[in-house]
């Protein structure tokens, strides 16, 4: 008897954006439906004009609820689950507005709330933009943070970047820089490196390989050039390896992305947002993913933005999307065999 597929909720995005482009690629160009029981939830019209821009139409069978999506028989062919939730002359494509990022909260938690209710394994969302999101009623400093009171989490979380098989966590992430050495202490430290661990196992990879990223320009030479390597970021390794884990550093920032690069390493841990994500973008700015650590269930999204400069030209690349989708797929997947 084959193994259920895990249930993936797609979402389309920003409606300014590219976002929903890229799940008509997703769903046109690649097996997906093969790797899950995919349900799309959103406005008909965003749908429709996504497929228009991706130039593919994509046929779906129509769902009155995400909690059907489960006891469907999957045929192949992707659910669809209608919502109104912003009209079209209520948006400018490649321009914020209140109405978008209220659309995107208001797909984002009807998905939650079936998670909650046992309903989807997964959820994977097209690029949103923050500033529409706070204008439309985001309370928080990001998405994740909504995710995890939305979801009642109570432990540590932080979002991962992901980049053909490597994996970075970050001690901060949406403050001000001036603000990130404040950041910095032995427990976030331990914390991080724990949660991108048991994500990476999670994700299919049995024995991560992870490494510290040091704080100071060349690791703060002996203290010269600053002390949170001495003071925090060693005690917490030590402590790390103390618990068994295979951890190693810390690594001067400028170089450790050397050796990820040569295939030595699964997962960086990094101590601040930029110290991480500009290596990883100058990678592979098209296929990196982000995944949202410390939740009760896998939830993630391409790395780049809405694209507002080329949203409606059909020029979306679907690469980082694809990404996102197979890592919610595993992950969903893991957690059915759990």
């Amino acid at each position: 008897m084959s193994k259920p597929l895990p249930v993936v909720a797609l979402t389309l995005g920003d409606p300014a954006g590219i976002g929903a482009e890229l799940i008509a690629r997703l769903l046109s160009e690649t097996d997906a439906t093969r790797r899950a029981n995919v349900v799309l939830i959103g406005d008909p019209w965003l749908w429709a004009w996504g497929q228009q821009m991706a130039g593919v139409p994509v046929a779906t069978t129509p769902l009155a609820t995400l909690e059907q999506a489960r006891s469907r028989s999957n045929t192949g062919v992707p659910a669809f689950v209608a919502m109104d939730t912003v009209q079209r002359s209520e948006v400018t494509v490649g321009q914020v507005s209140a109405a978008g990022g209220r659309s995107v909260l208001q797909v984002l938690n009807r998905c939650m709330d079936a998670a909650r209710a046992g309903a989807v394994d997964a959820i994977c969302f097209a690029p949103l933009n923050k500033q529409a999101m706070k204008l439309g009623g985001l309370k928080h400093e990001d998405e994740l943070h909504h995710f995890a009171e939305y979801l009642g989490v109570r432990g540590y979380f932080c979002e991962f970047n992901t980049l053909d098989g490597l994996w970075t966590a970050r001690v901060s992430s949406h403050i001000p820089l001036k603000d990130a050495a404040s950041y910095l202490s032995v427990e976030r430290i331990q914390q991080a490196t724990r949660l991108i661990h048991r994500s990476l196992q999670a994700a299919g990879t049995a024995q991560p390989r992870v490494a510290v990223a040091a704080f100071n320009p060349h690791g703060g030479d002996g203290g010269t050039c600053g002390r949170e390597e001495i003071e925090i970021i060693e005690p917490a390794v030590r402590a790390l390896r103390a618990e068994g884990l295979a951890i190693d550093g810390p690594f001067s920032a400028d170089t450790i992305f050397l050796r990820a690069r040569d295939g030595e390493l699964d997962a960086i841990v990094t101590m601040y947002h930029d110290q991480g994500q500009i290596a990883l973008k100058l990678m592979g700015f098209s296929k990196g993913v982000t995944v949202q650590g410390g939740l009760p269930l896998p939830i993630t999204t391409p790395a780049h933005g809405t694209a507002y400069d080329i949203a409606g030209q059909g020029r979306a690349n679907v690469g980082a999307t694809e990404q996102a989708f197979l890592i919610a797929c595993r992950m969903g997947a893991a957690g059915l065999s759990s």
